[in-house]
């Protein structure tokens, strides 16, 4: 697929391949086009050229609410007015699921993200930790098959960052497939499967995180990871 916005093109060409239950990470400098790759998959934007195939079906114009595909969103996105019960059933709700699947399936993701007890809490006297908790509790109860995940620790705190990687981890660990745009090093080091390098909106590197931070083969990645490392 290709972007451009104005006379900016933001990504070239991009070819991408996602399989199930993997942990794609795509790592990049800013602005190489990571967050736009990602809201093509999530159906926030279409590419100008090329296709986006999900299980085989091509899915160009399909709106966001109806793919497999749910997003993490670096601010959180909760609704302010609503308590965290209301925050993480508010898809449910839409759908018009019965009363007792939204509370079993709440209940279920709240001890999930280890916020049990806090249905009646209002997100506004979370810390950004848990507010990000409650996003990722609210994806995850509408059952997606992907899990978009873009820089979801950048607006934390450094002692919040933990509480939110630890909830991913353990996603990672049952198996979820998920594509995770992030700085923390560390994390794509240790969870990842795939790791895909951008520069300038262009893949200029891909592999197992063992390559790409121990062996990495393009001059541009070698630079930026001397930087972040």
């Amino acid at each position: 697929v290709s972007k451009s916005f104005g006379d900016t093109q933001v990504l070239h060409n991009i070819d991408l391949y996602i399989r199930k239950r993997e942990f794609v990470t795509l790592l990049g400098p800013s602005g190489c086009g990571k967050t736009t790759m990602l809201r093509i998959i999530g159906g926030f934007v279409e590419p100008d050229h090329g296709d986006v195939f999900f299980d085989g079906r091509r899915i160009n114009a399909l709106p966001a609410y109806r793919r497999r595909v749910n997003t993490i969103f670096q601010r959180y996105a909760l609704f302010p007015h609503l308590n965290v019960y209301e925050n993480v059933a508010f898809g449910m709700r839409v759908q018009r699921k019965k009363n007792a699947e939204i509370r079993e399936t709440v209940e279920r993701m709240l001890r999930l993200v280890n916020l049990a007890g806090f249905e009646k809490r209002k997100v506004d006297t979370l810390s950004g930790g848990q507010q990000q908790r409650v996003a990722i509790a609210r994806a995850l109860a509408m059952d997606p098959d992907v899990l978009l995940f873009d820089e979801p620790t950048s607006a934390l705190d450094p002692e919040m960052v933990g509480e939110v990687l630890e909830v991913m981890k353990q996603l990672a660990k049952n198996n979820a497939t998920m594509v995770v745009v992030t700085h923390e090093m560390g994390f794509a080091r240790e969870v990842g499967d795939t790791i895909f390098f951008i520069d300038g909106g262009i893949i200029t590197e891909k592999g197992t995180p063992g390559e790409l931070f121990g062996h990495p083969q393009h001059a541009r990645t070698k630079e930026f990871l001397s930087k972040v490392l």
